[in-house]
């Protein structure tokens, strides 16, 4: 409890001053001959409460100064901004991820349940995801839904036959539009892939340098644990490191390399530390006015007294 305008209290110091007054102050009187007939009588209650009434006016005073001082009660109010991070994370869906060199699971199994795991991890952050074989698709656009999010990463399977193929320049491309519009936030795409870039009209150099430009970074991950070529139908699973480190490098980010389920997590986990969103708190305190709490007992006492004192404890002067 704070009082907003204290001052008002000094006034409170007058109160003492208005008992001394009353002591002093004469009551009213009638003038008779004799007071033979009424000395002994006893004090009636009515008169006793004469007394009474000026306590009850002394404190509705009292109240009504302490509602003027304005009482307020504080709650402590944390208020927490955060700024997220928008990321698309891409995912290869080519025939070469149905590769199981990664655990028991092919490589695309293994790299969903990585991805879930860290989407379930984010707070704050718009994610989305954007696919890839021979050619690129946006799976799911920026959202804060987690669960629509991971519905659709539910949905992923390896790309068919007649679209199969490496388009990583076009995803990086195709992902880079999906963040160019967004404001305020850090702009990040996790790139995943166990291949070459053999198919689509953008390398991923040239994609590169369209992200950096834009303030994209690029977190690039190739899979695939040594030797392990060949295992799979289509067009292999050797992937082009020198490449990705380079798209890293360009944008800002850095290159990765799983060689298993294990690691891929850590990978994941890794980048999730390092793109956290800024959070910032600030302390305050609000305040709600408490006069009512004096001013309306304050107004029940003064319509009480004014009611006694102009009937049963009315006075003659």
């Amino acid at each position: 409890m704070r009082f907003a305008e204290p001052v008002w209290l000094l006034a409170l110091l007058v109160l003492p001053l208005l008992v001394v007054r009353y002591r002093r102050q004469r009551p009213g009187s009638l003038q008779f001959s004799t007071l033979n007939h009424v000395h002994n009588l006893p004090a009636s209650f009515w008169t006793r409460m004469r007394g009474v009434v000026f306590a009850l006016k002394l404190i509705a005073l009292a109240l009504i100064i302490m509602a003027m001082a304005r009482p307020q009660s504080g709650d402590t109010v944390v208020d927490v901004t955060a700024d997220g991070v928008d990321i698309i994370l891409v995912l290869d869906v080519s025939s070469s991820m149905q590769v199981k060199d990664l655990g028991p699971d092919n490589r695309l199994a293994v790299a969903k349940d990585v991805v879930a795991e860290f989407v379930e991890g984010r707070l704050t952050d718009r994610l989305g995801m954007v696919v890839f074989a021979g050619e690129s698709f946006t799976q799911c656009p920026l959202t804060l839904d987690y669960d629509v999010l991971l519905s659709f990463l539910e949905q992923i399977r390896i790309a068919e036959q007649d679209w199969d193929g490496t388009a990583i320049g076009m995803a990086m491309i195709n992902a880079t539009n999906r963040l160019r519009d967004a404001d305020g936030r850090s702009q990040v795409v996790i790139l995943l892939t166990d291949g070459v870039n053999n198919a689509g009209e953008i390398d991923p150099l040239t994609a590169a340098e369209v992200a950096a430009a834009v303030g994209v970074r690029v977190y690039a991950i190739g899979v695939g644990a040594p030797g392990s070529g060949g295992r799979g139908r289509g067009r292999g699973v050797d992937f082009d490191e020198e490449t990705l480190k380079q798209v890293a490098s360009l944008t800002g980010g850095r290159y990765y390399h799983a060689t298993s389920g294990e690691k891929l997590a850590e990978i994941y986990d890794e980048i999730g530390k390092l793109e956290t969103a800024e959070i910032t708190s600030q302390v305050h305190v609000e305040y709600t006015e408490r006069y009512g709490a004096f001013l309306w007992p304050c107004l029940v006492l003064v319509l009480f007294e004014f009611t006694l004192a102009r009937t049963r404890l009315r006075t003659i002067p």
